[in-house]
């Protein structure tokens, strides 16, 4: 399995959390992870940042953030350009969708672990 680097929003410290589990499995499963949250920490070795980081030739961006949160990332993830866009459950964002589609980047409505475990990744 090829290696994506992968860029998660809305990720946490609190193991609850399904943004925990993913970057947890992601690191797991061989990915190259980078993660914006909140508060700042670390989970499996990923540091969070707080802010919008500038990143390079990301494979995907999997959204743990509501719909009305994700607004203040739509520039960010767009000029991100990566291939693939996921929303997970609770993210779904028919306004996000439109504007990604329009950039030429891959909307994808299904859950991260779900793919990861079932090597759909």
């Amino acid at each position: 399995m090829k290696s994506k680097k992968t860029l998660v929003i809305g990720a946490s410290t609190n193991p609850e959390r399904y943004s925990y589990k993913a970057v947890n499995m992601l690191v797991g499963k061989g990915h190259s992870v980078l993660a914006i949250g909140q508060k700042a920490g670390e989970v499996a070795g990923v540091k969070i940042q707080t802010k919008a980081i500038p990143v390079k030739n990301i494979d995907t961006i999997t959204l743990y953030l509501n719909p009305v949160r994700q607004r203040d990332y739509y520039n960010y993830i767009i000029e991100s350009h990566p291939k693939r866009v996921i929303f997970n459950p609770g993210t779904e964002n028919p306004e996000l969708y439109q504007l990604l589609e329009l950039n030429d980047i891959q909307v994808e409505v299904a859950c991260t672990l779900v793919l990861l475990t079932t090597n759909q990744y």
